[in-house]
């Protein structure tokens, strides 16, 4: 690659801001959110001044109101596969394997980001992108339409696709990196007019409202963008005063002292004009909702011993009180959510020893007078201030939590029961690599830290507990 190639930190935040700008003016309800979550987020910050000095400490505060996230949903495999080409262009790597089968929605996904610590640090954007699975598509006539149809199409502009084969012989100068953003954002914008008629449209939606939404359209129009809240049930309470259509719940674990993995609202797509074109080459319109604007909050993220009770604690809550599909029961489910989460531990150090969370640790080589008998445990450090420890924030997605947005955002025909379960082998063929363990990432970057920080207090290891 050439000496001027343009990084791919710069490139994607080039293609993060290309993006907000073109939903935003797709999309005026996401303008309204974008400012109602800003509004939340500086009343935080003013009652919070703790908050804002470690936000600033972090370099968090600066990036506050950038979009954190988007997603899309894609058809084929091929299409899957130029995806991860084009993403590598801006330093995102696919992470992890979600099965949204288990919810009723016949896709399963990846999260292509950047996996670096200087890299989240830069933008922290990224792409949630879901492959449709049509062997979860009962109906074969739907099935066999689909398939015809995405095999028709090119989500990609020619001159997209020759950018792509350039990077990957030689890098971009900046000039071809601003192009490259240009015909990249053209793949995710919408067009209200339809591929297909209204008839098959119709066809389609009845199958399954997805399967409409994926197949209808020339791309993958971006679904929709998601904002960082620090507070994010006053944002959830503020989308109704405001107009907005928030969803029943805030999905994920229940608000707490010290938050954990992730937290997810959003306000209900609402229908936008589309044109269909009838088989006799006339024009009819019709409507699509599929697009809405979505809030997150991010904590601490957990170890697999963490994971397995949040999911059970979880799993316990639905079983007792289960959330209906119009979110009738909100309350009382949001109530069991509490009463069983009360037995996950809310403070970080016992998150910390528990092992139930992983920690970024730094050292303080000035604190070690009264050091204790060598060779010290990590808690002997820990107390004597010699090591610090900050929970290492989660940067995934958890499938049930996404599966109950994309519900919200499809009606209550959006959710089927389907016997066949998680094919990641078939999706890691389709991309054409294998995902990142999530998981392997948060535990290299915690032994990372705690070897570093040992090395600075002159120490190679330390006592097991």
């Amino acid at each position: 690659m050439s000496d001027n190639t343009a990084s791919a930190d710069a490139v994607r935040a080039m293609f993060a801001s290309a993006i907000s700008d073109m939903y935003q003016a797709e999309a005026p309800q996401y303008r309204a959110m974008k400012k109602l979550v800003a509004d939340v987020n500086r009343e935080t910050l003013s009652n919070d001044p703790q908050l804002e000095r470690r936000l600033a400490e972090s370099g968090e505060l600066e990036r506050l109101n950038v979009e954190r996230h988007g997603a899309i949903r894609v058809g084929t495999a091929e299409e899957l596969s130029t995806l991860r080409r084009l993403f590598a262009i801006m330093g995102m790597t696919p992470v992890s394997y979600y099965d949204l089968s288990v919810a009723g929605i016949p896709v399963h996904s990846t999260a292509f980001r950047p996996i670096g610590e200087n890299a989240l640090r830069a933008c922290p954007f990224r792409i949630f992108t879901s492959l449709l699975r049509p062997d979860l598509i009962s109906d074969a006539e739907a099935r066999e339409i689909a398939a015809k149809i995405l095999a028709q199409r090119d989500i990609f502009t020619p001159r997209c696709r020759e950018l792509i084969d350039l990077f990957e012989r030689r890098g971009f100068d900046d000039e071809e990196a601003r192009e490259f953003v240009v015909e990249t954002a053209k793949t995710f914008q919408w067009n209200g007019q339809a591929t297909v008629s209204s008839a098959v449209y119709r066809k389609l939606y009845a199958t399954h409202p997805l399967l409409a939404d994926i197949v209808c359209f020339k791309g993958p129009h971006i679904n929709h963008l998601t904002l960082h809240a620090l507070d994010i049930d006053a944002a959830h309470n503020a989308m109704a005063a405001r107009g907005l259509s928030p969803k029943a719940i805030v999905e994920g674990p229940p608000r707490r002292r010290c938050p954990i993995l992730l937290r997810q609202t959003s306000f209900k797509a609402r229908p936008e004009p589309v044109a269909f074109i009838e088989e006799d080459g006339r024009r009819a319109t019709g409507a699509h909702a599929a697009r809405f604007g979505e809030i997150e909050q991010r904590g601490a993220a957990l170890t697999a011993k963490g994971r397995a009770l949040y999911d059970r604690l979880l799993a316990e809550a639905q079983a007792a009180a289960p959330l209906a599909t119009d979110g009738a029961n909100a309350q009382a489910f949001n109530e069991e959510l509490g009463r069983r989460f009360a037995a996950f531990p809310d403070d970080y150090e016992t998150l910390r020893r528990e092992k139930l969370a992983f920690f970024r640790y730094s050292a303080d080589p000035s604190a070690r007078a009264g050091a204790p008998a060598f060779p010290p445990s990590l808690d002997d450090l820990m107390q004597i201030g010699a090591l610090r420890a900050e929970p290492i924030l989660y940067e995934d997605f958890l499938p049930v939590s996404a599966a109950g947005i994309f519900r919200s955002n499809l009606g209550e025909q959006g959710a089927e029961e389907f016997s066949v379960g998680a094919d990641r082998r078939a999706f890691e063929a389709a991309l054409g690599a294998p995902v990142l363990d999530e998981l392997a990432l948060y535990e290299e970057a915690e032994t990372r830290s705690l070897t570093a920080s040992l090395k600075a207090l002159g120490l190679d290891s330390v006592a097991a507990l």
